[in-house]
């Protein structure tokens, strides 16, 4: 028999500030990974191979996960989806301009 996630023990490993802390620190570490892709297309005008569906979809998701956010009035969601709905639009911008 596994693990019971539900003790009182499992779920005092990781506090709710520490997730916070890890889960904006990704945020911003996926936001950053994002950005060579920008560069490859508005710097060196390729788009080749960038799907403007799937970047499209993404958008649409932070747009929705923004809207959710403020909502909610949970800066958790929405201050990272501005910098998401920012990226998102860069490429596929840059998809449309350069694809």
């Amino acid at each position: 028999m596994g693990p019971d996630c539900n003790s009182a023990a499992a779920s005092s490993l990781v506090s709710e500030a520490t997730l916070r802390r890890l889960l904006g620190g990704m945020s911003l570490f996926t936001l950053l990974m994002t950005v060579p892709q920008i560069l490859t297309i508005w710097v060196g005008h390729q788009a080749a191979g960038v799907s403007v569906l799937s970047w499209g979809a993404y958008l649409l998701s932070a747009l929705l996960w923004f809207w959710y956010g403020l909502k909610k009035r949970d800066r958790n969601i929405y201050l990272p989806c501005i910098g998401w709905i920012a990226v998102n639009g860069a490429v596929m911008a840059g998809a449309l301009v350069y694809g």
